[in-house]
This record gives C-alpha cells, structure tokens and sequence, in this order.
C-alpha cells in the first residue's frame, strides 16, 4: 500500500472509530456503521463512511442526544 492510500485509510478508520466512541458515550450503537466498500475501493478521493440501518429506539435515543446538543449549543452561544 503506498503512502498516499494508507494515510486514507488511516483518516477513515479512525473518523470511523471516533463517531463509534462518541455514540457509545451517549448508551448508542449503529450496528452497520463502518466504511462503505464502493467508494472506499474506488478513486474517490473522499469515501462514504455507512451510518447503515437500526431500530426505532436507536433513532429515537439519537435524536434526543442531537437535540440536547442543539439546545446547549444555543444556550451557550
């Protein structure tokens, strides 16, 4: 692997990693979360991270935790 690919791959895994360790401090897990192989095995310069699929209790924890974030981002701004 050269230089320029494993620096990529080093970027995503640990973009991958830091939202896994942030939705876990909040009690969430997004079972399919991981890097999409398509664009990742192509040439784009940017590939996709996948959020993939959960449940409706996953969503629902999620948006609580967004909205909460949203509403002290305001109340500190």
């Amino acid at each position: 692997m050269n230089e320029h690919a494993y620096s990529r791959s080093r970027n995503v895994e640990e973009c991958v990693a830091g939202l896994h360790e942030a939705l876990r401090a909040h009690g969430l897990t997004l079972p399919s979360l991981g890097v999409d192989p398509v664009t990742y095995a192509g040439y784009r310069p940017d590939p996709l991270i996948a959020l993939g699929n959960c449940n409706v209790e996953t969503v629902r924890a999620l948006t609580a935790v967004l909205r909460a974030a949203a509403a002290e981002g305001r109340a500190e701004g």
